[in-house]
């Protein structure tokens, strides 16, 4: 391969989807993760190998990243987009929730982030993009606890960085606002669906598509140029 291998998580569906057919255009081989494998062979794009896998199983996404680097050589960055929004209020909002989002948001992502780090260590290059949202610098209406996992996210991957910095490895996180993704889908709570997705209707919210020219542009850096942080969302989003 004259490119190297892009590892995406979540790419089943929305940003993870848009973000992999961006790189595939680009000539990049690529490891896919999600667990609906029929949505990622689906997108048929070439160089690219698709596995079912969790986030949550440290030891299947380790196991994938092994296999892609077998056939298409290093890692040389990872997208962790896998993630879950179940929006609801804390005083009603089934404890199960949390954990599935601390889960998937926060425990996923740490798994992704060690299954590709030490070779990028040890090669002195490579590339950690978190997709977190803007929901991980502020609060809003019934986000509590997802608000609490891109926080998270936020800190961890700032620390990550300043850690690997000397080590020739960048750290991006990117924080979208609302965008038209499956993400809404996800939340239990007929009410606040209901509410969220007229507010989007009403709004030219981002696409997937935009995060992952993002993406792209922050990757597309040279090496020697790490874009910390870019947050974005549609101009007529207030919050």
């Amino acid at each position: 391969m004259t490119k190297p291998l892009i590892v995406i998580t979540g790419a089943s569906s929305g940003i993870g989807s848009a973000t992999a057919q961006t790189f595939a255009e680009l000539g990049h081989p690529l490891l896919l993760l999600a667990r609906r494998l029929d949505r990622l062979e689906d997108l048929k794009l070439p160089n690219t190998l698709c596995r079912s896998v969790d986030v949550t199983d440290a030891k299947a996404v380790a196991r994938a990243v092994a296999e892609a680097e077998a056939q298409y050589g290093p890692a040389d960055a990872i997208v962790n987009n896998a993630g879950v929004m179940l929006l609801g209020r804390i005083g009603d909002q089934p404890t199960a929730e949390w954990r599935t989002m601390f889960d998937v948001n926060v425990h996923g992502l740490l798994n992704g982030v060690y299954a590709v780090l030490p070779g990028m260590i040890e090669r002195g290059r490579g590339t950690v993009i978190n997709v977190s949202s803007v929901a991980g610098r502020k609060g809003f209406p019934n986000h509590t606890v997802y608000c609490g996992t891109k926080f998270a996210v936020h800190a961890m991957s700032e620390n990550l960085r300043e850690e690997v910095a000397a080590k020739g490895v960048r750290v991006t996180t990117i924080a979208p606002g609302a965008v038209e993704t499956e993400l809404l889908s996800h939340t239990s709570d007929e009410g606040i669906k209901a509410d969220y997705q007229a507010w989007k209707e009403a709004n030219d919210v981002l696409t997937a598509e935009d995060v992952a020219a993002t993406i792209r542009f922050t990757y597309e850096q040279p090496q020697r140029v790490c874009v910390r942080e870019v947050v974005l969302a549609a101009t007529a989003q207030q919050a």
